[in-house]
């Protein structure tokens, strides 16, 4: 049996991390315990291991006294003196025994109580190990999928990926190495579960935060951030020192930063703005390309109308609305976008209006003079009576518009 207790010391030692005198005491007690409750039942007992060879020894724990009530627990002084000179009245005596006496059901009880040891050592040790790395990126390879859920190797410990913390347009292989989260160490009646994630914004900060230096030391600052897993991403940064252009260090010299981080997250579009604190500043400089014609903002209810011109609609609202949903993340406003539509969207009306405003002609006048080419009072400068006969008109006609034309610009 020592030989068997010290292949266990050693392969817990050197193969699991786990301390000898830890080992030990466990053993131990399993020992103890199961003998006190099977054949030694009743018995006081001592065992003790030596973490050199391994070699059990045991010993039953007797009172010495005068006259035996229990002979599992007492000894009579006559006899205790035999094995040990001197014995007195009331003292403990160890009495050795064979630790073969402690029979089979302590044994199979020692062996469960070190594989229970071991896995409550493997539970602590994956606590301890990556307790103070949540929140940063850790490297795995890829292992299997159950249902949804795919498990990956830390190699101290394997890991899960639920299936909502998975992007949706990523396709991952058994042996692929792959960079996640790690998200959370959650409870379970299992032991600690590590939950990694590739979907979580926190994903992209913190690639960020490893790629960009002026983040990592401070002076570039993610205020506003918004994601769409597999899609798009929008994060608004702001700089401690005027000097440093917060946008320039996160793309880098020809791109080469943000192309580094989208090339991790598998052709995601990035876009990178500059914060402003007002709404306002902050929504025409998110929906860029697109310019915002109105922007109305209700501060009772948290929401803004923006509107914008027929050709920047799309733009705006982006794919199925991606653009705005982000937008709308990112500023913390409930946004509301419609299509902007003027007073002088036609042209040739605006221009009808102006002339029968200014002169106060008839809206039929005016419309023959825009067709002639006057589409504003500043039109009619050089234009003569004679012009607007040629053209047409009157003589009698033609001579009223120029004298409302003349009364109206001598005022």
């Amino acid at each position: 049996m020592s030989s068997e207790i010290l292949s266990v010391l050693e392969y817990m030692e050197k193969e699991k991390g786990i301390g000898r005198a830890d080992m030990i005491a466990t053993i131990a007690n399993a020992l103890k315990t199961a003998a006190q409750k099977g054949v030694n039942s009743g018995q006081e007992l001592k065992i003790e291991i030596n973490p050199k060879n391994g070699q059990l020894h045991a010993w039953a724990l007797l009172k010495v006294v005068d006259s035996v009530s229990n002979p599992k627990t007492e000894i009579h002084v006559e006899k205790a003196q035999a094995l040990k000179p001197g014995a007195v009245l009331g003292e403990m005596l160890e009495r050795e025994i064979d630790p073969s006496t402690l029979g089979r059901i302590a044994a199979q009880t020692a062996r469960q109580a070190v594989m229970q040891r071991l896995r409550q050592f493997e539970k602590d040790r994956i606590y301890d190990d990556f307790k103070d790395q949540v929140g940063n990126i850790v490297t795995g390879t890829v292992r299997r999928r159950e249902r949804n859920d795919l498990y990956i190797d830390l190699g101290k410990a394997e890991a899960v990926m639920p299936g909502k913390e998975q992007v949706p347009a990523e396709e991952y292989q058994p042996g692929e190495r792959i960079r996640c989260l790690l998200l959370s160490i959650d409870s379970s009646p299992r032991g600690p579960e590590i939950i990694l994630s590739r979907a979580s914004p926190k994903f992209v900060r913190r690639l960020f935060e490893l790629e960009v230096t002026e983040i990592a030391d401070g002076t570039v600052k993610i205020e506003a951030f918004a994601r769409e897993p597999g899609y798009r991403t929008k994060i608004a940064v702001t700089s401690a020192d005027p000097k440093v252009d917060p946008v320039g260090a996160c793309v880098g010299a020809r791109g080469a930063r943000v192309k580094t981080i989208v090339r991790e997250l598998g052709g995601e579009k990035i876009d990178i703005i500059r914060y402003f604190a007002d709404p306002k500043e902050m929504i025409i400089e998110a929906l860029k390309p697109a310019v915002p014609r109105e922007i109305i903002i209700n501060e009772k209810d948290h929401r803004i109308l923006l509107k914008v011109a027929t050709d920047d609609l799309a733009v705006a609202i982006g794919r199925k609305g991606q653009n705005a949903r982000l937008t709308s993340r990112l500023i913390g406003w409930r946004l509301d976008i419609e299509e902007f539509k003027a007073m002088g969207d036609n042209p040739r009306q605006t221009a009808i209006d102006s002339l029968v405003k200014a002169f106060a002609v008839d809206e039929t006048v005016a419309s023959r003079l825009v067709d002639m080419g006057i589409n504003s009072p500043a039109a009619f400068q050089g234009v003569e009576a004679s012009d607007l006969v040629e053209a047409g008109f009157a003589p009698e006609d033609a001579d009223a518009i120029i004298a409302r034309v003349n009364q109206s610009q001598s005022q």
